[in-house]
């Protein structure tokens, strides 16, 4: 009977272990910041996001980086329901929205996309992360309030992690900026990954 116990508890310590190991996979859904737009992709938030991972060793993780500059809401809720058969993710990364408010897409609209967005991917059981963005002081106050505010509500009807401010630290700054003032330069990715890597790593 002891040995038989024994034989029990030894392959449960096993399989603990081996589930354990067990490697996530993480894909980032986002638009040019999270493309690397006009720099090398090697340099760009998502590489160093990898490059960090696989220094910890304690777990190895994959990161798909699904993004696509200039992509919208609208543009990625049609490539993710592919995008989730094809890698199966155990978390999606959503970096998505600032295209739509840069064209003063209605708030409403945006909300309902991202929504979808999330609800595809928890329907996929993938957890969710939920990076937030702001908008120029020019698109005026109530535009941006309201854009913002999407974030926030989403976060707490979905009880998603949300970063309220992906490019806190970066935006306006004109050093961390390309040349267009839109887009981080190599300078500001480790920034960038600093802002997501607290939430991504709290899911995993």
């Amino acid at each position: 009977m002891l040995k038989k116990y024994l034989r029990y508890l030894i392959f449960f310590i096993v399989l603990g272990f081996a589930s354990s190991s067990y490697a996530k996979t993480i894909m980032i859904l986002g638009d040019s910041i999270s493309a690397g737009f006009g720099i090398a992709p090697e340099q760009g938030w998502v590489s160093l996001l990898q490059k960090r991972l696989d220094s910890q060793k304690a777990k190895q993780h994959k990161v798909i980086n699904a993004s696509v500059s200039g992509e919208t809401t609208s543009g990625a809720l049609a490539r993710l329901p592919k995008l989730l058969q094809t890698h199966q993710p155990d978390v999606v990364v959503i970096e998505l929205g600032g295209n739509d408010g840069l064209r003063g897409g209605p708030p409403q609209m945006i909300q309902n996309n991202l929504a979808q967005l999330i609800q595809l991917s928890q329907k996929a059981q993938a957890k969710v992360v939920l990076l937030g963005m702001k908008l120029p002081p020019n698109y005026g106050t109530a535009y941006n309030s309201a854009f913002e505010n999407n974030y926030k509500v989403l976060s707490q009807r979905y009880k998603v992690t949300l970063l309220p401010f992906f490019m806190q630290g970066v935006a306006g700054q004109n050093h961390l900026m390309q040349a267009d003032k839109i887009h981080p330069n190599a300078k500001a990715q480790m920034t960038l990954l600093n802002n997501a890597f607290p939430s991504i790593k709290s899911v995993l």
